[in-house]
Parts: C-alpha cells; sequence; structure tokens
C-alpha cells in the first residue's frame, strides 16, 4: 500500500458546508451558552474544521432576554467603555443592559469568545440574535439545535 494513499482535506470557503441553525437561550446560564455559540459560529463541530478558514454557521440565536446569570453577576458584573471625548468612560451593569437591550449582553460574551482578528470579525457577522421567539430567517430553512446535546 502506497504511502500517498490519502489526502488531508483542508476546508476553504467554497468548499465549507455553512448550515443555518436556531438556538434558544432560554433558562440557558450566559457564559456557558456563549461558549457553545461560538464554537457553533467557528465550525469546531465539523470534520473538516480549519482553523484559518470561516467554516462556521450561521447562528440565530432567540430569547436573548431569557437568558440567565448565576450569583450575584445581574449586579455587579459591568462593561466598560470609552466613548473617545475626555472623561468619556462609561458602564453599565448587566441588569441594565438586560433591560436595554437584552440581545447585547449575548453578543458581547460570544465576541469575546471568537479570535481577535479578521478572521474572528467575520465569524462574528454570522450571529444573529433576537429578542423573543420569532426571527425574519425562515427563507433558509433553518434547523433548531438542543445547545445542551453539544459536547
Amino acid at each position: 500500500m502506497s504511502h500517498l494513499s490519502y489526502k488531508t482535506i483542508s476546508a476553504n470557503s467554497e468548499t465549507a458546508d455553512k448550515q443555518w441553525v436556531v438556538v434558544d437561550a432560554k433558562g440557558q446560564t450566559l457564559g456557558r451558552f456563549a461558549s457553545h455559540v461560538a464554537y457553533l459560529l467557528r465550525g469546531k463541530h465539523k470534520p473538516n474544521f480549519t482553523p484559518h478558514v470561516d467554516c462556521g454557521d450561521n447562528v440565530i440565536v432567540i430569547n436573548a432576554e431569557q437568558v440567565e446569570l448565576s450569583g450575584a453577576k445581574l449586579e455587579t458584573k459591568e462593561r466598560l467603555w470609552h466613548t473617545g471625548f475626555p472623561g468619556g468612560q462609561r458602564s453599565r451593569t448587566a441588569e441594565e443592559t438586560l433591560q436595554r437591550k437584552p440581545q447585547d449582553l449575548v453578543e458581547y460574551a460570544v465576541k469575546g469568545m471568537l479570535p481577535k482578528n479578521r478572521l474572528g470579525r467575520q465569524m462574528f457577522r454570522n450571529l444573529y440574535v433576537y429578542v423573543g421567539a420569532e426571527h425574519p430567517h425562515e427563507a433558509q430553512q433553518p434547523k433548531t439545535i438542543d445547545i445542551n446535546a453539544i459536547k
């Protein structure tokens, strides 16, 4: 048997099999949930995973307002940012974010678990987070995934 009887297949943007999946955030803990979503966005669940190619799925997150935080994180967890102006440092607790824009809480958690480069920014564009159970992506025929079944 020849030593060249096999070839390692490396995915590229044309051969990547990108699916549309729906994930329900209802009753999920934020950090664990975000790590599973980042896993799906990155494509690490696929047998042809290639680290330098966006071969992950398009992920639709519904019920973002029903995500849970353990302990006192709702009151103590803060997000800091700077407006760019002098004295422009701002902060917002997780509770305030959940009341104002619940989808931002999930998006920020997932974004922190993706690579910090242009590939990570491209993967983040495949994430769609919605408040409530409705989403406008029915034409893509997404399949629903139980997030607890992902290892």
